[in-house]
This record gives C-alpha cells, sequence and structure tokens, in this order.
C-alpha cells in the first residue's frame, strides 16, 4: 500500500485517538500541525505539558508495539518538532507520546498509548 491508500485508515486512527486523549483530560490544541520542520498529527495539553503525539494506526498483527512502530529517523524528526514547539510555546514541559490504533481484531480495535515515548 502507499501513502495515498493509507490516508483513510491513518485519518481514521487519528480521531480515535484525539477522542481517547479527550477521555483521559487531554486538551486538543491542533490536528496535522505542518511546521517548517514536519507535521504532528495531534498537539495537546495534559495539565501544565505540551505534548506532540504520533498516531500509528495499523491493519493486521505483526507490527509490533506502538514504540517499533516509530523508527530513529522520525523519532529524529520528532526531537526537532518538540524544539520548535518548545520556542513556539515557550515551554520547557514538552513530551513526546506515540499512540497507537490496531484494527487487527474483527470489526475492532486496541488502543496502545506509550508516554514519553521518545526522549529529548
Amino acid at each position: 500500500m502507499n501513502k495515498k491508500e493509507n490516508k483513510p485508515t491513518g485519518d481514521i486512527g487519528e480521531q480515535i485517538a484525539a477522542e481517547y486523549l479527550e477521555k483521559l483530560g487531554y486538551k486538543i490544541l491542533e490536528r496535522n500541525l505542518k511546521l517548517f520542520c514536519g507535521e504532528i498529527d495531534i498537539l495537546a495539553q495534559d495539565k501544565s505539558t505540551i505534548v506532540i503525539i504520533e498516531v500509528k494506526t495499523v491493519r493486521g498483527s505483526g507490527w509490533g508495539s506502538a514504540a517499533d512502530l516509530v523508527r530513529h529517523k522520525k523519532q529524529q524528526k520528532l526531537r526537532l518538532l518538540a524544539s520548535a514547539i518548545a520556542k513556539e510555546y515557550r515551554s520547557k514541559n514538552i513530551r513526546i507520546d506515540v499512540v497507537s490504533v490496531d484494527f487487527s481484531g474483527y470489526g475492532d480495535y486496541k488502543i496502545s498509548h506509550l508516554k514519553n515515548a521518545v526522549e529529548g
């Protein structure tokens, strides 16, 4: 599958992730925020912490954990995005989380949320 074919699945996963985070008390600040250095799937606030959330949506088993889905190159990009957000929001409380939405089950999905998935 190419990126275009994956987009509808990714959009559904991002919507599910946003609803999940709101239920946990996160305030969604932005979705699909485009910056000079990349895009943030979801930018949220968890109490006094600004959280960059990378959403990974998969169909089928064998993909590994949420952390496994964010490879080294993507981690570097997320760190760069965190630096840009820290300047924009004038905040030292920045965290990077990964939320995976797995549609492996028959008509159902499983959410995995890894806080501080990428260290600065």
